[in-house]
C-alpha cells in the first residue's frame, strides 16, 4: 500500500521525536524499494513555513534540502485534489493543510502517516498509521 506523509510525520523524523524510528524505517524502505512515499506540495510548504517561523530562513532552507533528498514524491495540487481537500474542510474540523494530506491519501488509496490528532476527523474515510 502506498503511503502519504503529513508534515507532522516529517517533523517527528527531523526532530527525533517519539516514533522517529517508524518514520526512519519507512524512509529507508522507500529508498531500498524505489517506491517513494507521497506528500502534497501544500504539506511540503507547511514544513518550510513552520521551520522558517520557528528557526529562521537559513535553517528552513537547510531542512528543505534534506527533505528534497528523501524518497518522497511531492504531488502538486490540481483541481481534483483541491476539490477533495475543500470537501474535507467544509465538513471536518481540520486545518486546510491537513485536508490536503487527507485528500491525497484518499486519492492515492494510500495510508496516511501522522500523529496529528486532527486526523481523527477523517479516520473513517482513509487509512491512518498513527505515530
Amino acid at each position: 500500500m502506498s503511503q502519504v506523509l503529513d508534515a507532522h510525520a516529517v517533523f517527528v523524523y527531523l526532530e527525533k521525536e517519539p516514533a522517529y524510528e517508524k518514520v526512519r524505517d519507512m524512509l529507508s524502505r522507500a529508498a531500498e524499494t524505489g517506491k517513494n512515499l507521497f506528500m502534497s506540495s501544500v504539506n511540503w510548504g507547511e514544513v518550510y513555513y513552520i521551520t522558517k517561523r520557528e528557526k529562521g530562513e537559513i535553517t528552513a532552507e537547510g531542512v528543505m534540502k534534506v527533505l528534497d533528498s528523501f524518497p518522497i514524491e511531492v504531488v502538486d495540487v490540481d483541481k481534483t485534489l483541491a476539490r477533495q481537500a475543500g470537501a474535507y474542510k467544509a465538513e471536518k474540523k481540520m486545518s486546510y493543510a491537513d485536508c490536503f494530506a487527507a485528500a491525497l491519501a484518499k486519492m492515492k488509496k494510500a495510508e496516511l502517516i501522522t500523529g496529528d490528532k486532527e486526523f481523527r476527523e477523517v479516520e473513517g474515510n482513509i487509512k491512518i498509521l498513527w505515530l
